[in-house]
């Protein structure tokens, strides 16, 4: 059976206490697309998404690949422990999700597309995991930074979750929340399959394409 620990969230008293300063160490430019990978002032004109979607070392991967992204991170949201480790949030004790931090230029790729993209290549029925992968910092969630990405983002998964229940599948449980702190993941984490090009994927089309006509 599945550790509780690993599947159940924390609440804020029971998470790990983490650290008040961030403590990784980055590298300056992003290993694929050049672009800075530390992204707290965004330039004019570009905006945010956040998603979890299981592991994010492929997810990252998958948007960085998307014209009108210039820039991507990987890390942890949605938890109570500032500034973790990847290792708590492994434990199960930061209530944190892995998330891909995307920076995008709406005027190239709507937001619309990347929600698209994000239900099409994992499965946004599994709750606390992700196929293999098991625990809290797996699950599926969307963390809208602005009111209209907050509309898009309800109104997609509904017809998602819609066109799941035509064929029979599961109920989507893709948590849909307003951003919360994104702490950035460690620098070994970031753009780890571009240093590591055979190493573990998890993502692929789940076989339930995005309705056309939505």
């Amino acid at each position: 059976m599945f550790s509780r620990t690993k599947t159940r969230l924390p609440s804020a008293d029971e998470a790990l206490p983490g650290r008040a300063e961030r403590w990784v160490r980055l590298a300056a430019r992003h290993r694929v697309l050049d672009a800075p990978v530390v992204t707290d002032e965004v330039p004019e004109g570009l905006e945010v998404a956040i998603f979890g979607l299981g592991c994010f070392w492929g997810a990252e991967e998958i948007y960085w690949q998307m014209p009108g992204v210039w820039s991507t991170s990987v890390g942890y949201a949605g938890g109570s422990t500032p500034n973790p480790s990847y290792e708590e949030v492994c434990s199960g004790m930061t209530g944190h999700t892995e998330a891909v931090r995307i920076v995008f230029d709406p005027e190239v790729v709507g937001y619309d597309r990347l929600v698209r993209t994000f239900f099409e290549v994992h499965d946004p029925t599994q709750g606390m995991r992700q196929g293999n992968d098991v625990g809290t910092q797996y699950r599926s969630a969307i963390y809208t930074t602005t009111p209209e990405q907050a509309e898009v983002a309800e109104r997609l998964t509904k017809v998602y979750a819609e066109e799941l229940a035509r064929r029979g599948l599961g109920q989507v449980t893709t948590e849909i929340a307003p951003a919360p702190a994104y702490y950035y993941a460690e620098d070994g984490h970031q753009q780890y399959l571009a240093m590591h090009p055979y190493g573990y994927r998890c993502h692929a089309n789940t076989g339930v394409p995005f309705p056309a006509d939505a």
